[in-house]
């Protein structure tokens, strides 16, 4: 499971392509590719219960299509060194007196989830659905950031822990689910961390917006 690819790279280009997504699909649902921020938006009366219902069933499609077309383009070794894409706390790898189990720990790996979570929730809901940051600095400057401030977590969580066989901050449950239907194994041991995590980030994230009301905030010029 061992990869010669820097943590760094991957988190760039987890920024560029999650900008990229982002513009995509903003003028289609709002920019929502991630049941994290979609759940976060549902609690804090940002969307209706129906749209939330219908965005995260398709995020989830979106990603087992997803790690569908990527087992059809990659050779067996690179799926199974990346696990495509998915989302892993361990690993089992071979050892002097058989095969041993390398990773993170389940309380450790939950604890991720939910601080990661709930600060890409305070860069994302924060300023993608505040019409007041779009006016000031302007839409695309602002989904930037979130791109940005997604790497970043990624680029935290893998190189904090430098744990092998933890792939990082899973971010966004339905990434994480369709590798795990895809290819299955491993991917579900403790695959329940990155929907339980994400969904503590949003209800702490949703108790935030009560304690500090957004028309309290200083409108930006």
């Amino acid at each position: 499971m061992e990869t010669k690819t820097p943590n760094l790279i991957l988190s760039v280009l987890a920024a560029i392509i999650i900008t990229i997504l982002i513009l995509a699909t903003f003028p289609i649902s709002g920019g929502h590719i991630n049941p994290l921020v979609t759940f976060a938006a549902l609690l804090t009366g940002l969307i209706s219960l129906s749209k939330a219902t219908i965005y995260i069933l398709a995020q989830c499609v979106g990603g087992v299509f997803g790690a569908l077309a990527l087992k059809a383009v990659v050779d067996g070794e690179i799926e199974k060194t990346f696990s495509l894409g998915g989302c892993t706390l361990t690993v089992v790898a071979p050892g002097p007196h058989g095969p041993t189990v390398t990773g993170l720990e389940t309380s450790q790996a939950l604890w991720l989830e939910i601080i990661c979570g709930f600060v890409l929730l305070f860069a994302s809901v924060g300023m993608a659905f505040d019409h007041r940051q779009a006016k000031g600095i302007g839409q695309v400057s602002v989904f930037i950031i979130v791109g940005i401030v997604l790497g970043l977590l990624v680029f935290v969580s893998t190189t904090v822990t430098a744990t092998k066989g933890y792939a990082g901050a899973g971010l966004n449950p339905a990434r994480c689910l369709g590798p795990a239907i895809v290819r299955g194994g491993h991917l579900w041991k403790g695959h329940w961390v990155f929907w339980v995590g994400p969904a503590i980030a949003c209800m702490a994230f949703a108790v935030y917006t009560m304690i500090i009301p957004r028309h309290h905030a200083h409108t930006i010029e």
